[in-house]
């Protein structure tokens, strides 16, 4: 199990209303998605401890949590940085170059794509299309988006936020 490079910091508070939630949905069929929901609701993100919490608490393995967790898109293994990056790979993008920014924004960040800086500060997702084909390649930082961007842009961009 790939563990975040994030220090988990879950609350008390959070722990509870986690408890909470799966009691409410403890012993139905098919209640493995709604308490994984919530859980990401709760902590923004399903950690390792977030996940152990649901297993001892509903008796389902470790093992069929973290299969859900990998398999479907909405959940995240790690925590949204406080600016998420996202490079799109949607076709047009890609063409112009898209796939030499995301090695750019990924060097320059030190992380990988579904990853978030030790420190909190950025996070990295790739994207399909963001509906902007003609300001390809584009990267957005936080809602602000960049356009006709090259790889030598990337670390000047990223400085704004730093």
């Amino acid at each position: 199990m790939k563990v975040s490079n994030v220090p988990f910091k879950g609350t008390a508070e959070q722990e509870t209303e986690l408890r909470k939630r799966i009691a409410e949905h403890k012993g139905e069929k098919g209640s493995l998605m709604p308490i994984m929901q919530a859980a990401q609701e709760i902590y923004g993100y399903l950690p390792y401890q977030v996940q152990k919490i649901i297993s001892d608490e509903t008796g389902i393995p470790m093992e069929k949590i973290y299969g859900v967790a990998t398999f479907y898109a909405q959940f995240s293994m790690s925590p949204k940085g406080q600016y998420e990056v996202s490079v799109c790979l949607g076709t047009a993008c890609y063409v112009k170059g898209a796939g030499e920014v995301l090695e750019e924004v990924k060097k320059e960040l030190g992380i990988d794509d579904g990853e978030c800086t030790p420190d909190g500060k950025f996070s990295l997702d790739t994207c399909r299309c963001v509906g902007a084909c003609g300001l390809a390649p584009v990267m957005i930082v936080g809602g602000d988006v960049y356009g006709k961007i090259t790889p030598d842009q990337v670390a000047d961009i990223l400085k704004k936020y730093a």
